[in-house]
């Protein structure tokens, strides 16, 4: 497991994910989760503004500091190029400054764990008639939605979408129910740390396209 000057028999991890349509934080120690929140969208002010204070609010109810947290982890992307770039952002800083490992998680690999099955498939709208398509365990990129139905139309996934693709590849959008998803971003971030690569240098973002210019 990666290490730090501080152990990790019992490492308290905190992780959070401004990339999708909610933005959530929460507080795990190893595989149990103490504390989780979800902010939306507040009048003209996108979620991820909420992040610092959103994160401040859930250690003061844990009765913890930022200095009692042992790892970082976060969702890397693909989403809002806003929201990947503030939580990016917010984890290197974080895990620079308290000296802890931070772990970078795709959305489609969070969106893979809301369905306990081991032939799921992810797609979220990547726009330019395309998805960001997940398949095996496997990040394909930015997939135009005609190979993305032949690939479902010869295939048993079980899909896992959003509302924007839901009605064209069918399947289920993640955006319908409050599905646990920094319990399971929390759950991800733990069994990474067990490997070597959790530096916070090597966190950076998954623009799988580029972002627009302008």
């Amino acid at each position: 497991m990666c290490s730090n000057s501080r152990g990790i028999n019992k490492v308290k991890i905190l992780v959070f994910d401004t990339c999708l349509d909610k933005m959530y934080v929460t507080l795990a120690e190893n595989e149990k989760i103490l504390s989780s929140k979800i902010v939306t969208n507040q009048d003209n002010k996108y979620h991820s503004a909420f992040l610092i204070s959103t994160i401040r609010e859930v250690l003061k109810e844990n009765n913890m500091k930022p200095q009692d947290i042992e790892a970082i982890g976060t969702n890397i992307g693909p989403g809002s190029f806003t929201g990947i770039r503030a939580c990016t952002t917010v984890a290197r800083t974080m895990a620079q400054q308290l000296n802890v490992p931070a772990v970078g998680i795709s959305s489609l690999e969070i969106l893979e764990k809301i369905i306990n099955a081991n032939n799921v498939a992810v797609a979220l709208d990547a726009r330019k008639n395309a998805a960001y398509f997940l398949a095996d365990g496997e990040i394909k990129g930015a997939v135009q939605l005609e190979e993305v139905e032949q690939i479902l139309r010869t295939s048993d996934y079980i899909l896992v979408t959003d509302d924007k693709l839901v009605s064209r590849l069918g399947g289920i959008s993640y955006q319908q129910k409050q599905y646990p998803l920094g319990n399971i971003l929390a759950k991800l971030t733990y069994e990474k740390l067990k490997s070597n690569n959790c530096k916070w240098q090597e966190l950076k973002p998954l623009y799988i396209q580029p972002p627009p210019m302008g």
